[in-house]
């Protein structure tokens, strides 16, 4: 979803009070065998400006997530920065995510002490009990959230993989001057207020311990889902206890029943524990679980059995610090917050999806169970791939759920939360994932026969309910070699829009089946067919189709259309979705009456060919014309960087033989669009996609996700060391002349372990072998990795690159221009400071 660049935002907390935001680091060029990751961890970022990200405690794909909850409109993530009120703290989130708020469930709420020692001198409802928060209390470290409510309340918490510990230290009165008779309640809610009837909830009179239920909607999909809790108690003697209903409560009633209501907001309820003056605070133990309460509370009292908060912070702490420790850089002349930038997108990576394997209620099975695939529409493209570099055994652990969800449920997921079905965007993408692991050697347990079961079934068999697995149109895919617009499709259901985006995905889907059957052999039928049908996108080009921004500006020839199932073309105009899109009445995701490209324009999606960048090329009318067309999507801002399918365009330059304005590109969007502020993200974080974009374009190694490509541009640190955690080999990238103000990123010449290379891509070898490439680096653009033989793989030819020029100043040869339309010379814009005003040249 894209956004407009707002101003910067003050950042709440200092991760580190030792380390000023713009301070410069050492000269010192080693890297720092002692070097403390965490230390870069801004957990902030993207909590305000629509990233809504889960800024909480958590652990590595962890399913418990505690952080204080806020009533803003963008509290998809629990937490905001954005002024809005706390309504309570949870141990259930998703992070990142567009839509309704996800998750949320079963929130605390904490008072001093009621009015007039009543309890019913209190506020429950969850409107009525909001309550500001301490400017600049707030501290969001791994492992760790802590903020101070305006009652004078203190909250703190930690985490393992199921169970939350929250920390309340109260004032020695209330509000009312009375001595303080802390009273904690639990909630049955959640951030969508999506509770549906029959939500129980019981307290135990004795030992306060209170569990319950209650069933929900999930926030991007279909059907409900079931989630319990456990939370126990400590610090404190125990007063009494209860249960609200609405605005009212009782110590004399322990379980509670009840409905949703009829008003379209579910009626409040829940329970409480109401203490003894508590000194030195009260914890909760919150176990979650989507099993039963009593799994919930064997989870809870394996992982923390004694309430020694400390030391699960620890524990927090030191496996965060672990998981992100195989990425380091040397800090030589880098600013803070270029680090704080670069790791603190490695760790949003991590949060989402999330491990729930033992919680899956759906069917029984001996294979993990991953859920928040949130949605692989978005974490194709750099987030898997990232994953697959930094913890590979994570990412094997996903494909065999990704492989067992389709055993049982009878398709791989495009996108699933909460134990449901995710609305699909686009194509079968999962395939995509797939492909991606498979061709990385992705390989421990994991069943690549089922596994090619699985991606074959999305391209031949369509579901009933394409709307949330699979493929629609199938029978007009294979006719016709397209999805038509307004296609007539009885066999299965879902939205009739985004005719050109699912023709696009669904060729590379079939592309990427033809990477798993020609490495498992013997499907030398399938290779053939998909390797065919891989070319239906060029189905939908229209050479004649024009387009321009305004009467006086450039225009452009040939891009997708709409065709029907008559063969006829339809027509949209390329520029509608796009960031500049003028036309008031543009709807773009997936609704019934939406465009045919999803979330973006004809005009981006016209790029989305990642298997056959060469014919694309040869299309557009050459190289030149590749280029400027590229430049003129990115200069006159018809993309947006806050849409994951913009990423891949940044370095798209590669395939027409100009590596160094990718990464040019790559320092126009980094870090104008992306800053370690509260609001510095371009938009939803998307389960860390955005996070994976900065951390790979950082290292200086982009994926072309389900290919074993890595294109590559120079890293924005001097070395970086990345240790393969599964062969324990440390790949290195080293800048010759490197320059901490970025003027030197061009490469110039390469040596991969000693000798020449002059591709402009590499393979995942070098993160397993452990390789070194030394990259000597220059002010101005070179021939390094001109050639069409150092072009990444494309499934055509390369053709027309005798006829290329090179910019100015570049040690290019000048020929001929291909030229096959009219367009400004935009190329020295780049020159200029750009995005919100801010580009360092």
């Amino acid at each position: 979803m894209a956004f407009t660049c707002r101003g910067l935002a003050a950042l709440a907390l200092l991760i580190s009070s030792a380390i000023a935001q713009n301070s410069t680091n050492s000269t010192n060029s080693a890297i720092d065998a002692n070097f403390d990751v965490l230390t870069y961890v801004n957990q902030l970022i993207g909590s305000n400006n629509g990233g809504n990200v889960f800024p909480g405690a958590t652990l590595p794909f962890g399913m418990a997530k505690a952080v204080a909850d806020t009533n803003s409109g963008s509290n998809q993530g629990g937490f905001t920065t954005d002024g809005s009120q706390i309504t309570g703290f949870s141990g259930m989130h998703d992070s990142g995510t567009g839509g309704s708020p996800s998750l949320g469930n079963f929130a605390l709420f904490p008072f001093s002490g009621c009015a007039g020692d009543d309890v019913n001198g209190c506020h429950y409802p969850k409107k009525e009990r909001a309550t500001s928060y301490v400017n600049g209390s707030v501290i969001a470290t791994p492992g760790y959230f802590a903020v101070q409510l305006a009652s004078g309340i203190q909250a703190d918490m930690t985490v393992t993989q199921h169970t939350s510990l929250f920390r309340f230290k109260f004032p020695a009165s209330e509000t009312s001057g009375n001595a303080s008779s802390p009273l904690i309640l639990i909630d049955l809610t959640d951030l969508s207020d999506s509770r549906q009837d029959n939500g129980t909830i019981s307290v135990d009179a004795d030992s306060g311990r209170i569990t319950g239920n209650a069933r929900f909607q999930p926030s991007f999909g279909s059907g409900t889902y079931i989630s319990y809790f456990c939370a126990d108690f400590s610090g404190a003697p125990l007063r009494d206890n209860g249960i609200f209903v609405n605005s009212r409560a009782s110590t004399e009633v322990k379980d509670l029943l009840i409905s949703r209501s009829i008003n379209g907001y579910p009626l409040p309820g829940g329970a409480f524990n109401r203490f003894e003056k508590a000194d030195n605070g009260i914890l909760a133990r919150v176990g979650v679980s989507l099993i039963s309460s009593e799994q919930a509370c064997s989870n809870a009292e394996k992982e923390i059995s004694d309430f020694d908060f400390d030391k699960v912070h620890r524990a927090a702490k030191s496996l965060w610090k672990e998981k992100l420790s195989p990425i380091k850089v040397s800090t030589n002349g880098i600013m803070t917050d270029m680090l704080t930038n670069f790791y603190s997108g490695i760790y949003r990576t991590m949060v989402n999806p999330q491990d729930y394997t033992g919680e899956n209620p759906l069917w029984e099975s001996d294979e993990p169970y991953f859920d928040s695939f949130y949605c692989i529409w978005d974490l194709f493209r750099s987030q898997m791939p990232f994953m697959t570099i930094m913890d590979p055994g994570a990412v094997t652990l996903m494909i065999r759920s990704l492989i067992d969800t389709y055993r049982h449920e009878g398709w791989l997921p495009d996108c699933r939360m909460s134990l449901s079905k995710g609305f699909t965007q686009g194509g079968s993408n999962a395939d995509n994932v797939l492909a991606d692991a498979y061709l990385k050697g992705i390989s421990e347990n994991v069943n690549w026969d089922d596994g090619y079961d699985a991606v074959v079934k999305d391209a031949e068999v369509e579901p009933y309910d394409w709307c949330c697995e699979g493929r629609g149109g199938l029978d007009s895919w294979k006719a016709l070699g397209y999805i038509p617009v307004q296609d007539f499709d009885y066999k299965g259901h879902g939205t009739m829009t985004r005719s050109i985006s699912r023709t696009l995905e669904y060729a590379y889907n079939d592309f990427v089946i033809t990477q798993i059957g020609s490495g498992l052999g013997g499907r030398a039928g399938d290779v053939e067919k998909y390797t065919a049908r891989s070319g239906n996108w060029k189905n939908l080009f229209k050479a004649d189709q024009t387009s321009s921004i305004n009467a006086s500006s450039a225009v452009f020839e040939g891009f997708f259309q709409p065709r029907y199932l008559n063969r006829t073309w339809g027509l949209q105009d390329p520029l509608v979705c796009s960031n500049i899109d003028n036309h008031s009445n543009s709807v773009c995701s997936l609704q019934n009456t939406a465009a045919e490209t999803f979330e973006s324009s004809i005009w981006e999606y016209s790029f989305f060919v990642p298997h056959d960048q060469a014919t694309l090329i040869t299309m557009f009318g050459g190289p030149a014309a590749f280029v400027e067309r590229l430049d003129y999507l990115h200069e006159n801002q018809i993309t947006y960087i806050g849409n994951e399918l913009a990423f891949l365009t940044v370095f798209q330059y590669h395939y027409a033989g100009r590596p160094a304005l990718s990464a040019k590109r790559s320092h126009y969007y980094i870090p104008a669009y992306f800053k370690p502020t509260d609001g510095g993200l371009p938009g939803n974080d998307d389960s860390g996609a955005m996070g994976s974009f900065v951390a790979l374009s950082m290292i200086g190694l982009f994926p072309n996700p389900g290919q074993n490509v890595y294109l590559i541009i120079p890293p924005y640190f001097e070395k970086v060391e990345i240790t393969s955690p599964l062969t324990g080999k440390t790949a290195k990238i080293k800048n010759v002349n490197f320059d901490p103000t970025y003027k030197n990123i061009y490469i110039q010449s390469a040596e991969l372990n000693g000798k020449p290379y002059t591709k402009n891509w590499i393979d995942h070898s070098f993160f397993t072998e452990g390789k070194e490439l030394v990259l000597t680096l220059g002010s101005v653009e070179s021939s390094w990795g001109t050639e069409v033989a150092d072009l990444p793989p494309s499934l055509g030819e390369y053709e027309g690159f005798a006829n290329f020029t090179g910019a100015p100043n570049s040690t290019l040869k000048v020929g001929k221009r291909a030229m096959r339309f009219s367009a400004a010379d935009i190329l020295h814009e780049m020159d200029k400071k750009t995005g919100c005003g801010y580009w360092a040249n």
